[in-house]
């Protein structure tokens, strides 16, 4: 499918999940085997979306605590008191949260960058919004390398960050890094700019 038709499905796709009430257990269980179908179709290797589930970690933390400071009734399991309606609460950001993780790295899995950058062109997005994710798609690696140089500078040096005492050391560098990262930014605008750039890349 062309990029454009994958993120409305993708949104389509949420906006129907958002919606299901978190009582329809079914309903749940049926849109995760659209998404196993869509991977398995997509050859997308269960051990990749598995490794970049890590982002949903800060759902996962909070969902386990609202069992435990939720109001209302409470039930017991395994010695522990827990509020039903936190326990519900808990089910429905998982279920949610972990359906839309799944279905964003479907789409991540099956569709390039530079195709999701046009598709969003397609949809008729600002289109400085849309240039602004391209350049992050083109220049992350350099911004990246960047980072790894600075890094292996400090080791040649003989910094190790063990305690909060270096942090200062972690901040100025970060903000060196900002400072390059910008300077490039403006040396590669300079340089497109010369060449005829007028705010739309060319295909």
């Amino acid at each position: 499918m062309p990029a454009h038709l994958k993120v409305l499905a993708l949104v389509g796709f949420m906006l129907v999940v958002v919606a299901t009430p978190r009582e329809w257990f079914a309903a749940y269980a049926f849109f995760l085997g659209v998404l196993v179908t869509v991977g398995a179709v997509g050859r997308v290797r269960p051990g990749w979306v598995l490794k970049r589930m890590v982002v949903e970690t800060p759902f996962v933390v909070f969902a386990v605590l609202m069992p435990f400071i939720a109001h209302g009734p409470r039930i017991e399991v395994l010695g522990l008191s827990l509020s039903e309606s936190g326990l519900l609460s808990a089910w429905g950001l998982l279920a949610k949260g972990t359906l839309g993780v799944i279905a964003g790295l479907m789409l991540a899995a099956t569709t390039t960058p530079q195709e999701l950058v046009h598709g969003l062109e397609r949809l008729r997005l600002p289109q400085q919004l849309v240039q602004i994710m391209a350049f992050m798609v083109r220049y992350l690696e350099v911004v990246t390398d960047e980072m790894r140089r600075m890094a292996v500078a400090r080791a040649s040096r003989g910094f190790v960050a063990r305690n909060p005492l270096h942090w200062p050391v972690l901040a100025r560098s970060v903000g060196a890094l900002f400072i390059r990262s910008f300077e490039r930014g403006e040396r590669v605008h300079l340089a497109m700019v010369s060449r005829g750039y007028t705010g739309r890349m060319p295909r």
